[in-house]
C-alpha cells in the first residue's frame, strides 16, 4: 500500500449528508480552495479521484515530468511561514519534489480529514427546490451543498485517441497522465512514444537512455528550449524568501503571474539582424526555460516578428540535429512559435543523435492501427514492446463535462457548451448557481502561473460566498448577456495575437469532433485580476444575486 493510500484511509471518515461546500480535485486549487473556505467558516468536503493529494502533480509520475516555472514562483504564498520553511532542491521542481511539497501542505493544514479519496464524481445536479447541489461519486457517495467549487483543473481529462486495434496491441500501454506510481520496466525494450507535444519533449529524452530502441510518433514537431535546470543556488532561494512579499505583489501584477529576472528587449524590429542574433544566442545558452519567450514583446502579435524568432529557432535546431532529414522533420512549419505552449526540456533535440533513436512523420506517414504487435503506418510496420501515450488530454472543458453537470431546468453543462463554452470571468456558467469553476474557459488558465492564479481565484470566489451569508442571499448567477459579452472579449482578445492560428488544444483542435474556438483569456493575469476586482467593487455586476 502506497504512503498516500494509507492516509487516507486513516483520515477517511463517515461523509456527511450536507455541506456548505463541495470542492471537486485535490491539486493546488483544490487543497487551497479547503483551507481558505474553512478560514470563511464554511464546512468543506472534497473529493478527489486518486488515492492522494496533487492533482498534475499525483497523476502525471512519467519519467521527465517537471514544472516548467521557478520553483520559487510556482508555489503558494498564502502562508509566510509555509514560504520560508520549505526548501526546493531544484530551479525546476520534478514531479517527485512537487507531490511531496502538496503532500506537505495537506499535512500541515490538517487538510485530509475534508477530503474523500477514490472518489470520482459522476453526478453534480442542482435541485432548484431545494437550491442545493446533489453531488455524487462513483464510490456511491451522495452529497448536497450549497456550493460547489470546480478545481478540477485545465489538463485532467486524458485523451485516448481511438486508434483502431488499439485493443489488440499485446504489450504493455501507458498513457503519460495514468502512468504507475511503480514506475515502467523500459530497459533494453523496443519502445514506441505518440506525441510530441509538452509531455512528449519531456519523456523522449529519458526514455532514450534506458530503451533498447525508440520510436518516437510525431504529428507535429514542438519548438523547445533548455530548460538550464539545477541544483538551486542557497543564495538565490535566499534572495527570493527575504523578497516573497515584494515578488508576490509583482507577480499580482504581471501579465503571467511571473517574476522576470531578465532584460525585455522591445520589438524584434528594434535591433539590428546582428543584435537579434547575439540576444537570441545569449538567452538561448544562459536563461531558464520559458523566459526565453520574454525577450521580445511582438512575437505573439507580429506574424513578421515571430517568424525571425521562429526562423532562427529552427536554425538551432538544424545546428543540433546532425542528419538533415530528421531536423528538417523536427522543424515547426505550420503554427507560430509560441500559439502552442512552448516547452522546456534536458536534451530533447540532442536525443535524436542517438542510434537507438527513430523518428516517424505521422503526418506523412499516418498511423493505420495498432497490431498486436506494434503499430502499422501507411508504409511500415514497428514491432514494440512498450507503447506510451503522450497525447494530451480534452483541456479546458472536458474535466468539467465528465462530472456530468445538471443545471437550473434541467439543462446539461454538455448541452450549454455544445457548441461555444460560455461563462462569465471564467469563474460562472449561466443557469448553474453557486457553482464556481477555477482556471476554466475563458480564464487565464495556462497562460499564467497557475499556483498564483489559483489563490487569487480562490480567494475572489471565497470573498463573494462570504459577502452571500453576510446578506442572506441564497444564490448567486451570471446572465447570458454577461457571458456572450465575455467569451465575445475572449475572442477578441486572442484574435488580436497569432495564438488562434495554431490547431492546438488551446482551442480543441486535438479531439476529434470538439467544437472549436480559443478558450483561454490572453489579456494577461494582471488585466483579468483588475477586472474581477472591478466586478465585485461594483456589488458583483453581471451576476445576479437572490435572497
Amino acid at each position: 500500500m502506497s504512503v498516500a493510500s494509507e492516509r487516507s484511509e486513516a483520515v477517511e471518515e463517515t461523509t456527511p449528508a450536507s455541506v456548505d461546500v463541495v470542492v471537486v480535485g485535490a491539486g493546488f486549487s483544490g487543497l487551497y480552495a479547503i483551507h481558505r473556505m474553512r478560514k470563511a467558516g464554511f464546512d468543506v468536503l472534497c473529493f478527489e479521484a486518486g488515492d492522494g493529494v496533487g492533482g498534475t502533480w499525483y497523476w502525471n509520475r512519467y519519467p521527465g515530468a517537471r514544472v516548467d516555472i521557478e520553483s520559487v514562483q510556482y508555489s503558494y504564498a498564502f502562508d509566510e511561514d509555509l514560504q520560508q520553511d520549505w526548501k526546493w532542491p531544484e530551479l525546476f521542481s520534478p514531479q517527485g519534489d512537487l507531490e511531496d511539497y502538496i503532500n506537505h501542505v495537506a499535512d500541515r493544514f490538517d487538510l485530509r480529514r475534508s477530503i474523500r479519496f477514490n472518489a470520482r464524481v459522476d453526478s453534480v445536479v442542482f435541485d432548484e427546490e431545494e437550491r442545493r447541489w446533489q453531488v455524487g461519486t462513483e464510490a456511491g457517495h451522495r452529497v448536497r451543498a450549497k456550493y460547489v467549487i470546480a478545481a478540477t483543473g485545465p489538463l485532467d481529462a486524458t485523451n485516448v485517441p481511438s486508434f483502431p486495434g488499439i485493443d489488440t496491441f499485446e504489450g504493455e500501454l501507458h498513457h503519460t497522465s495514468q502512468w504507475p506510481r511503480e514506475g515502467v520496466d523500459l530497459r533494453g525494450k523496443r519502445v514506441g512514444v505518440i506525441g510530441t507535444g509538452s509531455t512528449g519533449v519531456q519523456v523522449v529524452p529519458e526514455v532514450a537512455k534506458v530503451a533498447g530502441h525508440l520510436h518516437v510518433f510525431q504529428r507535429t514537431p514542438a519548438y523547445t528550449v533548455p530548460a538550464h535546470n539545477r541544483a538551486l543556488d542557497p543564495d538565490y532561494e535566499r534572495e527570493w524568501k527575504e523578497n516573497y512579499a515584494q515578488r508576490r505583489e509583482m507577480m499580482r501584477h504581471h501579465p503571467n503571474a511571473l517574476v522576470l529576472p531578465m532584460t525585455q528587449h522591445g520589438s524584434v524590429f528594434d535591433h539590428t539582424p546582428e543584435e537579434r542574433l547575439a540576444i537570441l544566442e545569449e538567452a538561448w545558452r544562459s536563461r531558464s526555460g520559458l523566459l526565453f519567450f520574454f525577450l521580445f514583446n511582438d512575437v505573439l502579435t507580429d506574424i513578421r516578428a515571430n517568424e525571425v524568432v521562429a526562423e532562427w529557432f529552427r536554425g538551432k535546431i538544424r545546428e543540433i540535429v546532425k542528419d538533415p532529414e530528421v531536423a528538417e522533420l523536427l522543424c515547426p512549419t505550420t503554427y507560430p512559435l509560441g500559439s502552442k505552449r512552448l516547452s522546456i526540456d534536458s536534451g530533447y533535440y540532442d536525443t535524436f543523435n542517438r542510434d537507438n533513436v527513430t523518428l516517424v512523420d505521422v503526418r506523412r506517414d499516418p498511423i493505420v492501427e495498432l497490431t498486436p504487435k506494434g503499430i502499422r503506418t501507411e508504409e511500415a510496420e514497428y514491432d514494440l514492446d512498450v507503447l506510451i501515450l503522450a497525447t494530451g488530454f480534452d483541456a479546458m472543458t472536458g474535466s468539467l463535462l465528465r462530472l456530468n453537470v445538471v443545471g437550473a431546468g434541467g439543462v446539461p453543462l454538455r448541452e450549454k457548451w455544445s457548441g461555444t463554452p460560455w461563462n462569465y470571468l471564467g469563474l460562472m456558467v449561466s443557469g448553474f448557481p453557486n457553482m464556481f469553476l477555477v482556471h476554466g474557459p475563458g480564464s487565464p488558465s495556462v497562460l499564467a502561473q497557475m499556483v498564483t492564479q489559483s489563490e487569487y481565484q480562490i480567494d475572489w470566489i471565497a470573498d463573494l460566498l462570504s459577502h452571500m451569508e453576510q446578506e442572506g442571499l441564497e444564490t448567486v448567477d451570471t446572465t447570458t448577456e454577461a457571458e456572450r459579452t465575455w467569451c465575445a472579449e475572449v475572442t477578441e482578445l486572442a484574435n488580436g495575437t497569432l495564438f488562434p492560428l495554431a490547431d492546438s488544444w488551446q482551442k480543441g483542435a486535438n479531439i476529434e469532433g470538439k467544437p472549436q474556438s480559443y478558450m483561454i483569456w490572453v489579456g494577461g493575469f494582471d488585466a483579468f485580476a483588475d477586472r474581477c476586482d472591478q466586478v465585485a467593487a461594483a456589488g458583483y455586476d453581471g451576476f445576479v444575486l437572490k435572497p
